[in-house]
Formats: C-alpha cells, structure tokens, sequence
C-alpha cells in the first residue's frame, strides 16, 4: 500500500511536535541532553534524533523519557501555545 505525500508530511509535522514538546520539557528541567539521555540509559543522538523529529519512538520510549524528566505522559502531549 503506498504511503501518499500529505500523509507523510502530517506524520513528519507530529513527529517534529512530539521532538520540540520533549525538548521544552528537557530545558524545563534545567537538563542537556547527555543529561537525559544518561539517565534513562539512552545515547545522545538517540535523544538528539526525537527531538528533532526524525524517530518515530516507541511508546516505551517516550515513558522512559518522561519517567527521565519526572513528568507524566500526558504533561508531555500537552501542546502549549
């Protein structure tokens, strides 16, 4: 089944989101991303990856990076301003 372009470009849009909610809540936290990445046992391009939108992580993913940040799923889909 192809994939078609809008398609694509509105998963590309979410994933650039998701990357940008996570970065937010990283810099919240007054952390880098070696910091983070560290502490939830990931690397840094990993990280580095997510917040700029070219992964799409797995849900385990992004609850070990909100357990890394002491924030909750929820607070991280939040979508502010």
């Amino acid at each position: 089944m192809p994939e078609y372009p809008a398609l694509v470009m509105k998963k590309q849009e979410e994933l650039t989101i998701l990357g940008e909610q996570v970065r937010k809540a990283r810099m919240n936290k007054g952390m880098s991303q070696t910091e983070l990445a560290h502490t939830i046992g990931k690397d840094q391009p990993s990280l580095n990856r997510l917040e700029r939108g070219r992964i799409n992580p797995s849900y385990i993913y992004l609850l070990e990076v909100c357990e890394g940040l002491e924030i909750t799923l929820i607070e991280l889909l939040e979508v502010k301003g």
